[in-house]
């Protein structure tokens, strides 16, 4: 398990809360990581039991963290270098994903708390992901928020591998300090967000 990742849990269980046991739980965990002040992404990239080399067709409704040089990054307002991203679809030379960090926290977990509604056993255990579609974010209206979070990859531009957040994390992940915005500051992007969702 990642660095933080397992620095949290620890925290966790000498408190026994169990990681999605609860609205509570979930809550606790959040908070947990919105007090991080920094993450070493490179060191977090370093967990070489959850990294994977590619994405197949079931990683879909899994969360990842990956380093990404956008391919149109010149003409791009901002970009997030370091996406963390549920996988949505495959498409040519790409995939589909929904990058959390495009949502200020508020958002953020409200929209999680909408996607936990759509996952496929409440285990959150290696086999749990979500029944993910972009047909079925677009009518479902507890995940509205996803709009600005929707975002297409190239593979020909991610960089290295892709770490797997294991469900029991999801929560820790929402909230950390990972993001890496170029071009803007969070707060811009955010506030973009959020104005378009209005």
């Amino acid at each position: 398990m990642a660095y933080i990742f397992q620095q949290i849990s620890d925290r966790g269980t000498s408190e026994g809360i169990t990681p999605n046991s609860t609205q509570d739980a979930r809550d606790w965990y959040r908070d947990a990581a919105s007090q991080v002040a920094s993450v070493n992404t490179n060191r977090l990239m370093n967990d070489k039991q959850n990294v994977v080399p590619s994405l197949t067709i079931k990683n879909i409704g899994q969360m990842f963290m990956f380093f990404y040089d956008p391919k149109m990054k010149d003409i791009l307002p901002y970009y997030d270098i370091f996406p963390l991203m549920f996988l949505v679809d495959f498409q040519p030379n790409g995939f589909l994903g929904i990058n959390l960090h495009y949502l200020p926290t508020y958002y953020r977990a409200q929209l999680m708390n909408g996607l936990y509604s759509i996952a496929s056993d409440d285990k959150y255990d290696d086999n749990t992901r979500l029944k993910i579609s972009y047909k079925l974010l677009k009518s479902a209206s507890q995940l509205s928020n996803f709009s600005p979070c929707l975002k297409r990859y190239l593979w020909s531009n991610v960089q290295g591998q892709f770490l797997n957040v294991q469900p029991k994390n999801w929560d820790t992940a929402l909230m950390l300090p990972t993001e890496r915005f170029k071009k803007a500051t969070k707060s811009r992007v955010h506030n973009d967000s959020v104005k378009a969702l209005q």
